[in-house]
């Protein structure tokens, strides 16, 4: 039976600000996989995330074994942890995730409590804060009941626990016809190990430990009896806490599994994260101390970045909360931070994902591009292979950490299956050369470099027009391998699906970058014969796409070449990231300008993926019609890129608009249908949320629509025509850095003109007003 403890009503944990979350579900490699159980659309779902560990529970702070949990290197370390009183589940007032991402809470109130031993307990007298903590990869909460009745309450409380182990891919939908083994649960006075020992000979123990010690404690439930006098309060503190340990063979090395297609050695990643099996500290000093230590992480990294702020205050809150989405998602690892992709289903490196992100924030925290450079820099691939899509020179495009990676059963452990990355990862590390002016890092990344280029440069020599091409060689991999990798994402006029390899029109536009960046490396290496042959490259590839996937009569270029070379002729969003790196001439580009603004795209929320009345439109697909906040990002650049900054404005502002309907916080996409006067934008209803390029997504386009271009060799801001949308009368940038200096620049509505001025700092900022 627990006592009260009348300090928890002065020394409450509730004074964090919080903020309405969002639904949280994501497709994951392209075509939707169906979920194990039946999918039901909730309006809300919270997530917490500390490095490889992340949570997701409903707004009563329940796990309920869907396609939530507490997951720790993709495997679900807690599939159930509900609170119920009397055997019922309380009322919700309301659930949310602090507006730094640091901690969630819940605020519920009891149903009638039946009698024990006196008079029974009416709804709506006791008051119950859930306040959860992630920190490391230890789950905290704590649980405060508070009596506002005028009798004493006696209420019977239920804690509900359990682990399935499941793989996350398996949590995704895919079948196992295999399992490890469970060992019998381990129940002390106050704490329950639940263990596994996979395939992949690794034995994970999760532990979930509680203070006080439950009247009652087994295997997956602990009972309470709380004695609540009137107006007074009472605290049960618990924590969930996982380890894994690999484990040697019977000759004391690690064992290989004869039933189970191993991958190579390398395969394994670097970072898989040994959790430390110390059992965590429990009750309120171990709660705060998380919190602390949570709000400091966060803390600092957001002090490492420049600053926006606005005249708007709904504008600012969509830039905070994408600043903290991103901050929550990067995760510290050896080679620096990393852009995790996103939550359930990304919470693992992504190359393409992570490189895009990095692009989008650039001119705010370069920092994060080096991280990410570092990473894939490590592990590119040093050699062929089928199974993981992997050639050598090739950037990775996915990694995974889980028992089905690691026994093979899945290709991911260390996945090649993409076709932009390569020529990505070059492009990224010109932008950031230019952006810091660090050619040490460029030094030291030019043997990666050289082998990426080189393998851009064998594929384009391959290929009978000279194209950079893709075709999946791994019977577990992806078939269509640009960021539309769903199955259907790339088709004819017709609706036919291509034949390989398939070469689409904007990896194109990023190997011609890519090359372009080589040659400017080489260049000033001294390496003139190196620069020549890849400034011909890029001209010569630049000259075949004009000439190959250009239609005439659309005024529009198709979305891929086929094995054939038969075009096809279908208009996607995809040539919006042709003007984003700058490929087509002038007037082309205009004119693909003027159809991504037409409404066979605009919906008014954003431009589609795929244009109205394509064989395969669907506003509701994944890729053929559906809106990607990065997708749009990369549009408006290109637009302001070609001379059209109020298209970048406008498009900036639907996307903004759309935050606001999202609760701030703009989802991995959402549905494609035309606005409504009245009507919010349609929500996709299995989106990821939050994404790292969907949070990035503000940052390119305000980049854009300003006009700001940072120079590291010359020291300097330069600013072209700088457009606000409308509602915002200035906009302030603050502690940009530039190489060992820092400025600080403040936009604002003059007239018909947006005007930038500076405090005086020591960077030289030019404009082009």
């Amino acid at each position: 039976m627990l006592d009260t403890d009348a300090t928890d009503a002065t020394d409450a944990l509730t004074d964090i600000p919080t903020q309405t979350g969002a639904p949280l579900h994501a497709d994951p490699d392209g075509a939707f996989i169906a979920p194990e159980h039946p999918y039901i659309a909730r309006t809300s779902q919270y997530v917490l995330k500390s490095g490889d560990t992340f949570v997701v529970n409903d707004p009563l702070g329940d796990i309920n074994g869907l396609d939530d949990g507490l997951f720790v290197n993709d495997t679900r370390m807690l599939s159930q942890l509900r609170l119920t009183f009397g055997g019922r589940a309380p009322s919700l007032l309301s659930g949310n995730v602090s507006s730094d991402n640091t901690s969630f809470t819940a605020h519920l109130t009891n149903r009638p409590l039946p009698p024990m031993g006196g008079e029974g307990t009416p709804e709506g007298v006791i008051h119950v804060e859930r306040l959860r903590v992630l920190c490391g990869t230890v789950l905290y909460e704590a649980i405060t009941l508070t009596n506002y009745g005028f009798s004493d309450a006696v209420v019977p409380l239920s804690i509900s626990f359990a682990s399935d182990f499941k793989d996350m891919f398996e949590v995704r939908g895919l079948k196992r016809t295999r399992h490890g083994s469970l060992e019998p649960a381990q129940v002390g006075r106050d704490d329950v190990k639940l263990v596994y020992v996979g395939l992949d000979h690794v034995r994970r123990t999760v532990g979930i430990a509680f203070a006080p010690a439950p009247d009652y404690l087994f295997e997956d439930r602990a009972d309470y009896t709380v004695q609540l006098p009137a107006h007074a309060c009472v605290s049960i503190y618990l924590s969930v806490a996982a380890h894994t340990q690999t484990l040697a063979g019977a000759d004391g090395v690690e064992p290989a599994s004869a039933q189970v297609a191993q991958p190579p050695h390398s395969a394994r990643p670097a970072h898989f994260t040994q959790i430390d099996a110390v059992p965590p500290r429990v009750g309120r000093a171990a709660v705060r101390a998380a919190l602390a230590n949570s709000h400091l992480s966060m803390r600092e990294r957001r002090q490492s970045t420049a600053r926006l702020r606005s005249s708007n205050p709904l504008f600012n809150a969509w830039l905070d909360r994408s600043f903290a989405d991103l901050s929550l998602l990067t995760t510290d690892l050896p080679t620096g931070p990393y852009p995790y992709a996103g939550i359930p289903w990304f919470s693992t490196p992504f190359g393409r994902d992570a490189v895009v992100t990095s692009l989008q924030t650039l001119w705010l925290q370069p920092w994060l591009a080096r991280g990410v450079l570092r990473f894939l820099a490590e592990h590119q691939a040093r050699e062929d292979s089928k199974f993981r899509d992997a050639a050598t020179g090739k950037i990775m495009h996915e990694m995974r950490k889980s028992e089905m990676a690691a026994t093979g059963e899945v290709p991911f452990a260390l996945y090649y299956g993409g076709v932009d990355t390569t020529p990505l990862f070059i492009v990224l590390a010109g932008a950031y050369a230019a952006r810091t002016g660090d050619q040490a890092l460029i030094a030291e990344l030019w043997p990666a470099l050289e082998r990426a280029a080189q393998w851009v440069a064998r594929v384009c020599d391959k290929n009978r027009h000279g194209l950079v091409d893709y075709r999946c060689e791994s019977d577990r991999g992806l078939a269509n391998q640009g960021w539309k990798d769903s199955h259907d994402s790339v088709f004819h006029a017709d609706g036919r699906f291509p034949e390989g390899p398939i070469a689409l029109v904007e990896v194109q536009a990023y190997a011609c970058a890519a090359f372009d960046t080589m040659a400017q490396f080489a260049a000033q290496r001294g390496l003139t014969e190196d620069a020549a042959r890849y400034a011909a490259r890029s001209t010569a590839l630049r000259e075949r796409v004009e000439a190959l996937y250009w239609m005439p009569e659309a005024d529009f270029y198709g979305i891929a070449l086929d094995g054939h070379g038969e075009l096809c002729r279908v208009l996607a969003s995809n040539a919006g990231h042709l003007l984003a790196f700058g490929l087509p001439t002038r007037a082309r580009g205009e004119a693909v300008a003027r159809h991504l603004q037409s409404t066979l795209f605009h919906t008014g929320w954003g431009v589609r993926t795929l244009a109205a009345g394509q064989a395969r439109f669907n506003p509701m697909a994944y890729h053929n019609g559906s809106v990607w906040p990065h997708d749009n990002a990369l549009c408006a650049r290109g637009l302001a890129r070609y001379g059209n900054k109020q298209a970048a404005v406008h498009l900036l502002q639907a996307l903004f608009e759309a935050a606001v309907s999202f609760d701030m916080r703009l989802p991995e996409l959402f549905c494609g249908l035309g606005r409504r006067r009245g009507e919010p934008p349609t929500a996709y209803p299995v989106a990821c949320l939050p994404q790292a390029w969907a949070a990035g997504a503000p940052f390119m386009m305000l980049e854009a629509c300003l006009g700001v271009t940072v120079d590291a060799e010359r020291g300097e801001v330069r600013i072209d025509q700088p457009a606000l949308p409308e509602g915002i009368d200035w906009l302030e940038v603050r502690n940009l850095r530039v190489g060992e200096g820092t400025v600080s620049i403040t936009f604002r509505r003059v007239g018909e003109k947006v005007v930038p001025s500076t405090d005086g700092g020591n960077v030289r900022v030019v404009a082009m007003l």
